[in-house]
């Protein structure tokens, strides 16, 4: 049986529409993360225990 993801935007996403981040979608197996201006193209996926050492490494290398 299918299910719907459920998506939510960053808390960093910024004012005006909010369109400018990524949406995070957690679900047991994986966690799947999209462009929210392009929600219908493709995402990204990783094994939970994944996801954690790829947001450090992103917040390690941000400008």
């Amino acid at each position: 049986m299918a299910t719907r993801d459920h998506w939510r935007k960053s808390s960093y996403s910024g004012g005006g529409e909010g369109n400018a981040c990524v949406e995070v979608s957690i679900r047991p197996a994986h966690i799947a993360v999209r462009d929210s201006k392009a929600p219908a193209r493709a995402t990204l996926t990783f094994p939970p225990t994944t996801f954690t050492p790829f947001i450090n490494a992103l917040k390690k290398h941000r400008s």
